[in-house]
């Protein structure tokens, strides 16, 4: 019985080993069982509403929907954040971006742009003691979503309605400010999973293939004036377009441009520091 559970999820997923691990993560996130547990049979003896509900969410696994928007929560570094169609997915590398900036010097004021589920300000508002921490996103939905993640890992973050795109004209008011904004061109779609396409949000993701740092330029513009001198504006980046990343900022007035791997040995993130001369008036 206990490989019935995960075998079919095989052509899904490809691969017998992720299939598995799919159903159990579920498995122990909704209905708090262990493998042990599992092993020993406590699928069989679940009750007819439960067993009914791991049928309805097998169906939607079997359907492509990431186990995720399943289970409605995620894993990010040891903290969990609720997510829906609304907001992207954390992923592992984003969850090592915020190991990067809690490791640096202490701040006391933080932007996240763009935050989606809200992963990264509400681990950053955990990991870096005394900062106020402020999130931006476009989408009203997305922040809805963060608000709930900032109450259920007891993180103070403050979520504001902007457009990336048009942020205010602010001047010297972050020490930090860090993104992950959409980076996939279009061009790109052919080499994602179906799971991604067809569930994650396409404006959390993509970028037109004419344009495809149109974030990063309207950001580090925004970071060249609003960062107090010495502040640092981190970025987590398409691969495919990391060195163009960093020449860019370079060349819109940030120093110390820097790139870095991420858990998997990928370029996927970039360090830049606001100038000295920002502080003159």
């Amino acid at each position: 019985m206990t490989k019935q559970l995960w075998q079919p999820l095989t052509a899904v997923y490809g691969d017998e080993r992720e299939a598995r691990a799919v159903m159990m993560w579920l498995l122990d996130v909704v209905f708090h069982l262990s493998t042990t547990d599992v092993v020993c049979g406590a699928v069989e003896r679940l009750s007819q509403a439960d067993r009914e509900r791991l049928e309805k969410m097998t169906a939607r696994l079997m359907a492509g929907e990431p186990v995720q928007y399943v289970a409605g929560v995620a894993d990010f570094g040891p903290h969990q954040f609720f997510v829906c169609p609304d907001v992207l997915i954390p992923r592992p590398e984003t969850y090592a971006l915020c190991q990067l900036i809690a490791n640096g010097p202490a701040v006391s004021t933080v932007l996240d742009i763009g935050t989606g589920s809200g992963c990264i300000a509400c681990t950053l508002a955990l990991d870096l003691p005394g900062a106020e921490v402020t999130a931006w996103d476009i989408s009203e939905k997305a922040l809805l979503v963060a608000g709930k993640n900032a109450k259920k890992n007891g993180s103070i973050v403050t979520f504001e309605q902007v457009d990336a795109l048009c942020p205010p004209e602010d001047s010297r008011r972050w020490d930090l400010i860090v993104s992950n904004p959409p980076y996939i061109c279009e061009q790109e779609r052919a080499d994602m999973a179906p799971r991604v396409l067809q569930h994650e949000p396409p404006s959390a993701l993509f970028v037109p293939d004419d344009d495809p740092l149109r974030f990063y330029r309207a950001i580090t513009r925004y970071a060249v004036s609003a960062l107090r001198p010495g502040g640092r504006l981190f970025f987590e980046l398409n691969t495919a377009y990391a060195q163009a990343t960093a020449d860019l900022v370079n060349t819109m007035g940030m120093k110390e441009v820097t790139l870095h791997e991420d858990p998997f040995g990928r370029i996927r993130f970039l360090r830049a520091v606001a100038h000295q001369a920002n502080k003159e008036t």
